[in-house]
Protein backbone atom coordinates (compact mmCIF):
# COMPACT_ATOMS: atom_id res chain seq x y z
CA UNK A 1 0.00 0.00 0.00
CA UNK A 2 1.03 3.58 -0.63
CA UNK A 3 -0.09 6.88 0.86
CA UNK A 4 0.28 10.63 0.54
CA UNK A 5 -0.80 13.56 2.69
CA UNK A 6 -1.94 17.10 1.98
CA UNK A 7 -2.89 19.98 4.27
CA UNK A 8 -5.52 22.61 3.43
CA UNK A 9 -5.40 26.10 4.92
CA UNK A 10 -7.66 29.02 4.22
CA UNK A 11 -4.80 31.13 2.89
CA UNK A 12 -3.02 28.49 0.79
CA UNK A 13 -5.65 25.91 -0.17
CA UNK A 14 -4.36 22.35 -0.61
CA UNK A 15 -0.63 21.81 -0.31
CA UNK A 16 1.39 19.71 -2.70
CA UNK A 17 1.32 16.03 -1.69
CA UNK A 18 3.82 14.55 0.74
CA UNK A 19 4.20 11.01 -0.53
CA UNK A 20 3.57 8.92 -3.61
CA UNK A 21 1.58 11.12 -6.03
CA UNK A 22 -1.46 8.83 -6.07
CA UNK A 23 -4.35 10.86 -7.54
CA UNK A 24 -6.46 8.42 -9.62
CA UNK A 25 -4.80 5.41 -7.95
CA UNK A 26 -6.16 6.25 -4.49
CA UNK A 27 -8.72 3.78 -3.07
CA UNK A 28 -9.73 5.81 0.02
CA UNK A 29 -9.06 9.31 1.33
CA UNK A 30 -9.14 9.99 5.07
CA UNK A 31 -9.78 13.65 5.86
CA UNK A 32 -9.97 15.27 9.29
CA UNK A 33 -10.60 18.97 9.85
CA UNK A 34 -11.86 21.75 12.06
CA UNK A 35 -15.63 21.97 12.47
CA UNK A 36 -15.62 25.39 10.79
CA UNK A 37 -13.94 23.86 7.72
CA UNK A 38 -16.37 20.94 7.64
CA UNK A 39 -19.34 23.29 8.00
CA UNK A 40 -18.32 25.41 5.02
CA UNK A 41 -17.31 22.42 2.89
CA UNK A 42 -14.35 24.45 1.66
CA UNK A 43 -11.69 22.15 0.33
CA UNK A 44 -13.75 18.93 0.38
CA UNK A 45 -15.01 19.21 -3.22
CA UNK A 46 -11.51 20.08 -4.39
CA UNK A 47 -10.25 16.98 -2.61
CA UNK A 48 -12.80 14.82 -4.41
CA UNK A 49 -11.60 16.27 -7.71
CA UNK A 50 -7.99 15.43 -6.81
CA UNK A 51 -8.91 11.78 -6.09
CA UNK A 52 -11.85 11.06 -8.41
CA UNK A 53 -12.04 7.29 -7.80
CA UNK A 54 -11.72 7.35 -4.01
CA UNK A 55 -14.50 7.74 -1.42
CA UNK A 56 -13.79 10.31 1.30
CA UNK A 57 -14.01 9.22 4.93
CA UNK A 58 -13.58 11.75 7.72
CA UNK A 59 -14.98 14.06 10.38
CA UNK A 60 -14.55 17.26 12.39
CA UNK A 61 -12.02 17.34 15.18
CA UNK A 62 -10.54 18.94 18.25
CA UNK A 63 -7.22 19.02 16.40
CA UNK A 64 -5.87 17.45 13.21
CA UNK A 65 -2.89 15.07 13.21
CA UNK A 66 -0.39 14.99 10.35
CA UNK A 67 2.82 13.17 11.15
CA UNK A 68 3.89 14.50 14.55
CA UNK A 69 2.17 17.86 14.05
CA UNK A 70 -1.21 19.02 15.42
CA UNK A 71 -3.12 21.82 13.67
CA UNK A 72 -6.48 23.54 14.13
CA UNK A 73 -9.00 24.84 11.57
CA UNK A 74 -7.22 23.02 8.75
CA UNK A 75 -8.02 19.94 6.68
CA UNK A 76 -5.57 17.05 6.64
CA UNK A 77 -6.07 14.42 3.93
CA UNK A 78 -4.37 11.04 3.69
CA UNK A 79 -4.93 9.25 0.38
CA UNK A 80 -4.22 5.51 0.35
CA UNK A 81 -3.86 3.04 -2.51
CA UNK A 82 -3.83 -0.74 -2.16
CA UNK A 83 -2.54 -3.57 -4.30
CA UNK A 84 -5.53 -5.87 -3.63
CA UNK A 85 -7.46 -4.55 -0.61
CA UNK A 86 -10.96 -3.13 -1.20
CA UNK A 87 -13.17 -0.74 0.77
CA UNK A 88 -16.90 -0.05 1.16
CA UNK A 89 -18.42 3.08 2.74
CA UNK A 90 -21.85 3.43 4.38
CA UNK A 91 -23.40 6.33 6.32
CA UNK A 92 -26.58 7.38 8.14
CA UNK A 93 -27.81 10.89 8.91
CA UNK A 94 -30.45 10.97 11.64
CA UNK A 95 -32.82 13.48 13.23
CA UNK A 96 -33.64 13.96 16.89
CA UNK A 97 -32.07 11.70 19.50
CA UNK A 98 -31.45 8.34 17.82
CA UNK A 99 -31.47 4.78 19.07
CA UNK A 100 -27.69 4.48 18.93
CA UNK A 101 -27.69 0.68 19.00
CA UNK A 102 -30.03 0.56 16.00
CA UNK A 103 -27.85 3.03 14.09
CA UNK A 104 -24.80 0.82 14.59
CA UNK A 105 -26.67 -2.39 13.75
CA UNK A 106 -28.12 -0.92 10.55
CA UNK A 107 -24.80 0.42 9.30
CA UNK A 108 -22.90 -2.79 9.99
CA UNK A 109 -25.69 -4.86 8.41
CA UNK A 110 -25.36 -2.91 5.16
CA UNK A 111 -21.70 -3.86 4.70
CA UNK A 112 -21.06 -6.94 2.51
CA UNK A 113 -19.68 -9.83 4.58
CA UNK A 114 -17.39 -11.69 2.19
CA UNK A 115 -13.70 -11.03 2.94
CA UNK A 116 -14.56 -8.29 5.48
CA UNK A 117 -11.56 -7.86 7.80
CA UNK A 118 -12.08 -4.63 9.74
CA UNK A 119 -14.55 -1.75 10.17
CA UNK A 120 -13.67 1.82 11.08
CA UNK A 121 -16.50 3.99 12.42
CA UNK A 122 -16.73 7.78 12.70
CA UNK A 123 -19.69 9.18 14.60
CA UNK A 124 -21.42 12.38 15.59
CA UNK A 125 -19.77 13.38 18.85
CA UNK A 126 -22.69 14.94 20.73
CA UNK A 127 -25.96 13.11 19.96
CA UNK A 128 -24.87 9.45 19.96
CA UNK A 129 -24.39 7.13 22.91
CA UNK A 130 -21.03 5.75 21.87
CA UNK A 131 -21.32 2.62 24.01
CA UNK A 132 -24.64 1.67 22.39
CA UNK A 133 -23.27 2.47 18.94
CA UNK A 134 -20.33 0.10 19.48
CA UNK A 135 -22.63 -2.65 20.76
CA UNK A 136 -24.92 -2.20 17.76
CA UNK A 137 -22.01 -2.42 15.32
CA UNK A 138 -20.59 -5.52 17.01
CA UNK A 139 -23.98 -7.25 17.11
CA UNK A 140 -24.16 -7.18 13.29
CA UNK A 141 -20.51 -8.00 12.54
CA UNK A 142 -18.90 -11.46 12.38
CA UNK A 143 -16.83 -12.21 15.48
CA UNK A 144 -13.56 -12.25 13.55
CA UNK A 145 -14.02 -8.71 12.17
CA UNK A 146 -12.17 -5.93 13.99
CA UNK A 147 -13.66 -2.55 14.94
CA UNK A 148 -12.10 0.80 15.77
CA UNK A 149 -12.88 4.49 15.29
CA UNK A 150 -13.98 7.56 17.18
CA UNK A 151 -16.46 10.32 17.92
CA UNK A 152 -16.03 13.56 15.96
CA UNK A 153 -15.02 16.73 17.76
CA UNK A 154 -15.65 20.47 17.90
CA UNK A 155 -12.57 21.78 19.67
CA UNK A 156 -13.48 22.62 23.29
CA UNK A 157 -16.84 24.15 22.25
CA UNK A 158 -19.13 21.06 22.30
CA UNK A 159 -21.65 22.71 19.98
CA UNK A 160 -21.67 20.99 16.57
CA UNK A 161 -19.77 18.05 15.10
CA UNK A 162 -19.59 16.80 11.50
CA UNK A 163 -19.05 13.46 9.79
CA UNK A 164 -18.68 13.08 6.03
CA UNK A 165 -21.70 11.20 4.69
CA UNK A 166 -23.20 10.56 1.28
CA UNK A 167 -23.80 14.28 0.67
CA UNK A 168 -20.58 15.58 2.20
CA UNK A 169 -19.97 16.83 5.76
CA UNK A 170 -23.15 16.77 7.87
CA UNK A 171 -24.20 16.95 11.51
CA UNK A 172 -25.93 13.99 13.22
CA UNK A 173 -24.16 11.52 10.96
CA UNK A 174 -22.36 8.20 11.43
CA UNK A 175 -20.17 6.63 8.73
CA UNK A 176 -18.45 3.25 8.57
CA UNK A 177 -15.61 2.06 6.37
CA UNK A 178 -15.46 -1.67 5.62
CA UNK A 179 -12.01 -2.98 4.68
CA UNK A 180 -11.78 -6.21 2.66
CA UNK A 181 -9.25 -8.74 1.46
CA UNK A 182 -6.83 -11.46 2.58
CA UNK A 183 -3.72 -9.31 2.26
CA UNK A 184 -4.50 -6.49 4.72
CA UNK A 185 -3.13 -6.67 8.27
CA UNK A 186 -4.77 -4.36 10.84
CA UNK A 187 -3.90 -4.02 14.53
CA UNK A 188 -5.35 -1.85 17.30
CA UNK A 189 -4.11 -0.52 20.63
CA UNK A 190 -5.63 1.85 23.18
CA UNK A 191 -4.21 3.13 26.46
CA UNK A 192 -4.86 6.02 28.85
CA UNK A 193 -2.43 7.02 31.55
CA UNK A 194 -4.82 8.69 34.01
CA UNK A 195 -4.54 8.20 37.79
CA UNK A 196 -7.52 7.81 40.17
CA UNK A 197 -8.04 10.06 43.18
CA UNK A 198 -10.69 10.48 45.84
CA UNK A 199 -13.07 7.75 47.07
CA UNK A 200 -14.75 5.20 44.84
CA UNK A 201 -18.51 5.80 44.72
CA UNK A 202 -21.52 3.82 43.49
CA UNK A 203 -23.69 4.97 40.60
CA UNK A 204 -27.09 4.94 42.30
CA UNK A 205 -29.15 6.66 39.61
CA UNK A 206 -28.49 6.88 35.88
CA UNK A 207 -30.19 6.53 32.53
CA UNK A 208 -28.05 5.53 29.58
CA UNK A 209 -25.25 8.08 29.38
CA UNK A 210 -26.86 10.47 31.91
CA UNK A 211 -25.56 10.28 35.49
CA UNK A 212 -27.92 11.63 38.17
CA UNK A 213 -26.63 10.31 41.48
CA UNK A 214 -23.49 8.97 43.11
CA UNK A 215 -23.95 7.36 46.54
CA UNK A 216 -27.50 8.73 46.52
CA UNK A 217 -26.35 12.34 46.09
CA UNK A 218 -26.69 14.66 43.04
CA UNK A 219 -23.77 13.83 40.77
CA UNK A 220 -23.21 17.37 39.53
CA UNK A 221 -22.89 18.75 43.07
CA UNK A 222 -20.33 16.12 44.04
CA UNK A 223 -18.41 16.68 40.83
CA UNK A 224 -18.28 20.45 41.37
CA UNK A 225 -17.06 19.90 44.93
CA UNK A 226 -14.01 18.04 43.65
CA UNK A 227 -13.37 20.40 40.75
CA UNK A 228 -13.27 23.49 42.95
CA UNK A 229 -12.10 26.48 40.89
CA UNK A 230 -12.49 24.46 37.67
CA UNK A 231 -16.26 23.96 38.18
CA UNK A 232 -17.15 27.26 36.53
CA UNK A 233 -15.73 26.07 33.22
CA UNK A 234 -17.91 22.97 32.84
CA UNK A 235 -18.37 21.04 30.62
CA UNK A 236 -15.00 21.86 29.01
CA UNK A 237 -13.00 21.65 32.26
CA UNK A 238 -14.52 18.23 32.90
CA UNK A 239 -12.08 16.97 30.28
CA UNK A 240 -9.34 17.44 32.86
CA UNK A 241 -11.14 15.23 35.40
CA UNK A 242 -12.86 12.24 33.76
CA UNK A 243 -14.56 9.41 35.64
CA UNK A 244 -13.28 5.87 35.68
CA UNK A 245 -16.11 3.32 35.93
CA UNK A 246 -16.03 -0.42 36.53
CA UNK A 247 -18.39 -3.29 37.15
CA UNK A 248 -17.86 -5.25 40.33
CA UNK A 249 -17.73 -8.33 38.08
CA UNK A 250 -14.86 -7.04 35.88
CA UNK A 251 -11.16 -6.65 36.62
CA UNK A 252 -10.71 -3.53 34.48
CA UNK A 253 -12.25 -0.07 34.11
CA UNK A 254 -13.12 2.33 31.29
CA UNK A 255 -12.95 6.11 31.35
CA UNK A 256 -15.84 8.45 30.62
CA UNK A 257 -15.73 12.14 29.68
CA UNK A 258 -18.46 14.74 30.29
CA UNK A 259 -20.25 16.18 27.25
CA UNK A 260 -23.03 18.21 28.91
CA UNK A 261 -24.27 19.36 32.31
CA UNK A 262 -27.85 19.99 33.42
CA UNK A 263 -27.90 22.42 36.33
CA UNK A 264 -31.63 21.99 36.99
CA UNK A 265 -31.51 18.19 37.09
CA UNK A 266 -28.10 18.10 38.77
CA UNK A 267 -26.94 15.62 36.14
CA UNK A 268 -23.96 14.98 33.90
CA UNK A 269 -24.13 13.53 30.38
CA UNK A 270 -21.19 11.41 29.26
CA UNK A 271 -20.05 10.06 25.89
CA UNK A 272 -21.00 6.50 26.85
CA UNK A 273 -23.02 4.41 29.27
CA UNK A 274 -22.97 5.04 33.03
CA UNK A 275 -24.58 1.80 34.27
CA UNK A 276 -26.39 1.57 37.60
CA UNK A 277 -24.39 0.00 40.45
CA UNK A 278 -21.07 0.49 38.66
CA UNK A 279 -18.26 1.95 40.75
CA UNK A 280 -17.03 5.42 39.72
CA UNK A 281 -13.90 7.33 40.65
CA UNK A 282 -12.44 10.64 39.55
CA UNK A 283 -9.26 10.66 37.48
CA UNK A 284 -6.46 13.16 36.94
CA UNK A 285 -3.43 13.13 34.69
CA UNK A 286 0.30 13.61 34.84
CA UNK A 287 2.32 14.44 31.75
CA UNK A 288 4.63 11.45 31.81
CA UNK A 289 1.84 8.94 32.45
CA UNK A 290 -0.10 10.23 29.42
CA UNK A 291 2.98 10.06 27.22
CA UNK A 292 3.70 6.52 28.41
CA UNK A 293 0.10 5.61 27.56
CA UNK A 294 0.50 6.79 23.97
CA UNK A 295 3.61 4.68 23.54
CA UNK A 296 1.87 1.65 25.06
CA UNK A 297 -1.02 2.00 22.59
CA UNK A 298 1.44 1.96 19.70
CA UNK A 299 3.37 -0.95 21.18
CA UNK A 300 0.14 -2.99 21.36
CA UNK A 301 -0.15 -2.71 17.57
CA UNK A 302 3.24 -4.27 16.89
CA UNK A 303 3.34 -7.97 16.05
CA UNK A 304 6.60 -9.71 16.91
CA UNK A 305 8.54 -10.68 13.82
CA UNK A 306 6.27 -8.77 11.44
CA UNK A 307 7.39 -5.82 9.26
CA UNK A 308 6.41 -2.30 10.40
CA UNK A 309 3.04 -0.78 9.52
CA UNK A 310 2.58 1.45 6.47
CA UNK A 311 -0.17 3.66 7.95
CA UNK A 312 -1.36 4.46 11.49
CA UNK A 313 -4.61 6.29 12.22
CA UNK A 314 -4.36 7.95 15.63
CA UNK A 315 -7.50 8.98 17.54
CA UNK A 316 -6.66 10.69 20.82
CA UNK A 317 -8.96 12.47 23.25
CA UNK A 318 -9.41 16.24 23.45
CA UNK A 319 -8.91 15.93 27.22
CA UNK A 320 -5.38 14.65 26.68
CA UNK A 321 -4.71 17.63 24.46
CA UNK A 322 -5.93 20.04 27.14
CA UNK A 323 -3.67 18.47 29.76
CA UNK A 324 -0.55 18.12 27.60
CA UNK A 325 -1.09 21.56 26.04
CA UNK A 326 2.19 22.71 24.49
CA UNK A 327 3.63 19.22 24.94
CA UNK A 328 0.88 17.60 22.87
CA UNK A 329 3.15 16.67 19.97
CA UNK A 330 5.29 14.62 22.35
CA UNK A 331 2.62 11.90 22.44
CA UNK A 332 2.74 11.74 18.63
CA UNK A 333 6.53 11.57 18.76
CA UNK A 334 6.19 8.68 21.20
CA UNK A 335 3.97 6.77 18.77
CA UNK A 336 6.43 7.52 15.96
CA UNK A 337 9.34 6.23 18.05
CA UNK A 338 7.54 2.91 18.59
CA UNK A 339 6.17 2.38 15.07
CA UNK A 340 9.23 3.61 13.18
CA UNK A 341 10.18 6.56 10.96
CA UNK A 342 8.51 5.37 7.76
CA UNK A 343 4.91 4.91 8.93
CA UNK A 344 2.43 7.58 7.80
CA UNK A 345 0.67 9.08 10.83
CA UNK A 346 -2.82 10.59 10.42
CA UNK A 347 -5.77 11.15 12.73
CA UNK A 348 -7.51 13.57 15.05
CA UNK A 349 -8.40 14.60 18.61
CA UNK A 350 -11.84 13.29 19.47
CA UNK A 351 -14.78 13.19 21.89
CA UNK A 352 -14.43 9.41 22.28
CA UNK A 353 -12.39 6.48 21.00
CA UNK A 354 -13.49 3.02 19.85
CA UNK A 355 -10.98 0.21 20.22
CA UNK A 356 -10.09 -2.86 22.20
CA UNK A 357 -7.93 -2.00 25.19
CA UNK A 358 -4.39 -3.29 24.87
CA UNK A 359 -4.41 -6.99 25.69
CA UNK A 360 -8.17 -7.41 25.11
CA UNK A 361 -10.08 -8.40 22.00
CA UNK A 362 -13.47 -6.76 22.64
CA UNK A 363 -13.96 -3.27 21.22
CA UNK A 364 -15.43 -0.69 23.60
CA UNK A 365 -15.95 3.04 23.76
CA UNK A 366 -13.24 4.85 25.70
CA UNK A 367 -12.52 8.43 26.64
CA UNK A 368 -9.17 10.03 27.39
CA UNK A 369 -7.16 7.35 25.57
CA UNK A 370 -4.74 7.34 22.69
CA UNK A 371 -6.07 4.81 20.18
CA UNK A 372 -3.88 3.56 17.33
CA UNK A 373 -5.04 1.52 14.32
CA UNK A 374 -2.23 0.32 12.04
CA UNK A 375 -2.45 -0.95 8.46
CA UNK A 376 -0.07 -3.04 6.38
CA UNK A 377 -0.60 -4.92 3.15
CA UNK A 378 1.39 -8.14 2.61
Amino acid sequence: MKSEQRVWTESEGWSDPRGEGLESAAAIVFVFGGSDRMRSGAGIKELQALYPRAPVFGCSTAGEISGVTVTDSTLVSTAVSFRSTRVQLRSITFTGEPDSHSVGFKLASELPREDLVHVMALSDGLHINGSDLVRGLLSALPENVGLSGGLSGDGDRFQETYVIGDEGPATRTVSVLGIYGPDIRISCGSEGGWDPFGPERVITRSEGAVLYELDGKPALNLYKLYLGEYAGGLPATGLLFPLSIRSVDEDYSVVRTILQVDEEAGSLTFAGDMPMNYRARLMKAGYERLLDGAEAAAQACKVHGEPPADLAVLISCVGRRMVLNQRIEEELEGVRAVLGPDVTLAGFYSYGEMSPLAGRSRCELHNQTMTVTTFREV
